[in-house]
């Protein structure tokens, strides 16, 4: 089956710039990629929760656009399905302006690059997800680019190398990374608006929630969309997953309303309990608890224990534990709290916090 010349999705120029993502959100013939995508705020006001970071951007963009402007380089930093990249899109549709997207790993070589950079129009948007993972030699090419919108390459071998300087038209890169601490100073210091999302409020989530079921056409009670926002660990991603899937259970059940008790029999099925934890999350802890008498214990050991990558604990598993109590990092590793042993219904041993007090960044980071 051909691919039809212009994505339904989104409205693009001929040379493939994404103009304006204006996407249906109502029609209930919509592929399931359709309705993945809907399910993204289009606007900035339609945007639920990071109220600070919302309307400090709005600013930027209408200052921006006064001044006939490309916007400041943006980062945008915080635990991953919290929105990045959604308002990656928001800020290109706000300004008005064309949205280019790709990935740090993505971009192997500086020519990679300069095939990017040389594409873009005037004040247009280039957004890197994972920016934090740039090979070194494409990030030096990178520093002029944002700088002087300038791009210097070097072309050819040995004594016959020359160096090039390609002019840039004046663009905004917005990077987004889950892990700001490995973003090199160099690259950092050249952001000049640098903002970090934040988990989401149960009350926010809950807004999410419904703003999703209205698109799914549910009929969603007010007290099984909280069920499920109070169980999406603050994330909004979360929320969306697990609203498709109790609205699955629910359908194969024949329920047609979804209240609380709906919402806690798919999600106690999906092994998602009621602080949000899921099976991994308290496989995580009870191995603490268990295994290491609740910690310290180093993240390269609990890797090696769960069968999981370092990233995965770091990034993943990790963050909304720590916010939640459950978790704490110290200079000697990871360690739990009573609450994490009262969640798992396990006595704390009495030495728990003995030795644990001295709370800070685990050594093995450094």
């Amino acid at each position: 089956m051909s691919k039809p010349a212009t994505d339904p999705a989104t409205e693009t120029t001929e040379d493939g710039r994404v103009v304006d993502g204006a996407f249906d959100s109502g029609d209930s013939g919509q592929s399931g990629d359709e309705v993945e995508v809907s399910l993204r705020p289009q606007a900035l006001d339609d945007f639920i929760g990071q109220n600070l970071l919302r309307d400090n951007l709005r600013v930027f963009i209408e200052a921006a656009r006064g001044r006939a402007e490309a916007l400041d380089h943006v980062l945008f930093h915080g635990p991953p399905g919290l929105g990045k990249t959604t308002l990656a899109q928001i800020v290109a549709r706000e300004a008005g302006t064309g949205f280019r997207a790709t990935s740090g790993p993505v971009i192997a070589k500086a020519g990679d690059l300069a095939a990017l950079l040389t594409n873009l129009q005037p004040h247009d948007v280039l957004f890197i997800d994972e920016i934090h993972r740039l090979n070194p030699a494409v990030e030096e090419i990178l520093y002029p680019a944002m700088e002087d919108f300038q791009l210097d390459l070097i072309i050819g071998e040995g004594p016959a190398a020359r160096s090039v300087r390609i002019d840039l038209p004046p663009f905004t890169l917005i990077g987004a990374t889950t892990r700001s601490g490995l973003i090199t100073n160099p690259l950092r210091e050249r952001f000049g608006i640098p903002l970090r999302l934040a988990f989401y409020e149960v009350a926010e989530l809950k807004e999410i929630v419904i703003r999703g079921g209205n698109i799914f056409n549910m009929d969603l009670g007010e007290d099984g969309a909280e069920e499920i926002a109070r169980r999406s660990r603050g994330t909004p991603r979360v929320a969306a997953r697990l609203l498709r899937r109790v609205r699955d259970f629910a359908a194969v059940d024949g329920t047609a309303h979804i209240n609380a008790e709906v919402a806690d029999k798919a999600l106690t099925r999906l092994e998602v309990d009621g602080s949000g934890l899921d099976s991994m999350d308290r496989r995580y802890l009870r191995c603490i608890a268990e295994h290491y008498g609740g910690g310290p214990v180093g993240v390269e050991a609990m890797a090696a224990a769960l069968s999981e990558q370092r990233d995965v604990i770091e990034d993943v598993i990790e963050p909304y534990l720590i916010q939640q109590g459950f978790l704490r990092r110290t200079p000697r590793g990871r360690s739990l709290g009573d609450l994490a042993f009262r969640h798992l219904g396990l006595t704390p041993p009495p030495n728990l916090n003995e030795g644990q007090l001295d709370l800070g960044t685990d050594e093995e980071e450094a």
